[in-house]
């Protein structure tokens, strides 16, 4: 048991705002400890937009949706990566990062995405469609995006399928943001069934009851992996980053955030001014990560994230290209 006396109080205002104090009272022995080990180890922790409020305003180093976390990863000067996320973006931070070790905290965080495609599929696909450029979503594993010509994120995936001049692209595997980004680029996309688990739950007639409820007031965002329907009953749609930018631009009076339920509480902690609608839709996978399974994983150095070179290698020429779309020398 960690002794209770570890646990000084530093909340920023946010984490204040966020966690209330009788749940710290749980929480804050397993941060002090947890900032005593990044100490030691020189490790930093990266938290994705969807972590619970106690790491992602406890503990975490570098914040931000799938985009941001893969800039974030190939900046940083720490011997130790520890990703409080799913393990397909434990994997790019150590294809960007050879040289360093990155812990998962609980190798089980996986993603429906990932699992929906293999890189024998895309190879099957490529047969199918001789030539056709492949685009893959981060939200896959390092084999995939070994067989892929780019990577993008739901950030920048309607300008990684622009940069290629194209009029068609294999575009894996979430279906409905492949069509989002058809519907946004004017280019044919081959398109992969895969769905997530959060976003594929929400439905058109749900969004509508809530602006019945809230009537002129109400300004709706949500993610492009949500169903076309849905997404057509939203003012706005993007990324997770994306939306905290919106908000941040706008300072809508009352928002709905159609995505995963904990990124309202992340952002509604930085705006208190704002009131926010939840329809709380959790991803089981993101929240097998813990305060306790980030200690261990630092104390122990344990689920190290491993990527066969070959495999690697291929796979971090993808994910460059995606860097590079926006900066002036996409390819």
């Amino acid at each position: 048991m960690i002794p209770p006396e570890t646990a000084t109080d530093t909340r920023s205002d946010a984490l204040r705002r966020a966690v209330p104090d009788v749940e710290w009272l749980l929480y804050a022995p397993y941060a002090a400890a947890i900032e005593e080990w990044k100490e030691r180890r020189n490790a930093i922790v990266l938290a994705h937009n969807y972590q619970t409020p106690e790491i992602f305003h406890g503990v975490a180093d570098l914040t931000g949706d799938s985009l941001a976390l893969a800039r974030q990863a190939m900046e940083t000067d720490a011997d130790v990566i520890v990703l409080a996320g799913v393990h397909f973006m434990a994997e790019t931070a150590k294809i960007l990062n050879p040289s360093k070790t990155v812990l998962i905290p609980d190798p089980a965080a996986g993603c429906s995405l990932a699992e929906s495609i293999t890189g024998a599929d895309v190879r099957l696909l490529k047969e199918r469609y001789p030539g056709v450029p492949v685009v893959t979503y981060v939200n896959t594993s390092a084999d995939v995006k070994a067989e892929s010509d780019i990577c993008c994120t739901s950030s920048n995936a309607v300008e990684v399928v622009e940069s290629l001049g194209a009029d068609r692209v294999i575009f894996l595997p979430d279906e409905y943001l492949g069509k989002w980004v058809a519907s946004r680029t004017g280019v044919e996309i081959v398109l992969w069934k895969g769905h997530c688990v959060v976003h594929e739950r929400f439905t058109a007639e749900e969004i509508r009851r809530f602006r019945a409820a809230h009537p002129g007031e109400l300004e709706v965002l949500a993610h492009p992996e949500c169903p076309p329907d849905v997404l057509a009953e939203a003012d706005f749609v993007g990324s997770t980053g994306g939306m905290i930018n919106y908000v941040d631009r706008n300072r809508p009076s009352r928002v709905l955030m159609v995505t995963e339920c904990s990124m309202s509480s992340n952002v509604a902690a930085e705006y208190p001014d704002l009131e926010f609608v939840r329809p709380c839709n959790l991803c089981p996978y993101m929240h097998t990560i813990t305060l306790p399974k980030i200690l261990d994983s630092l104390e122990h150095m344990r689920h190290e994230v491993i990527v066969e070179p070959a495999v690697a290698e291929r796979a971090r020429a993808a994910v460059e290209r995606m860097l590079l779309v926006g900066r002036g020398r996409a390819g």
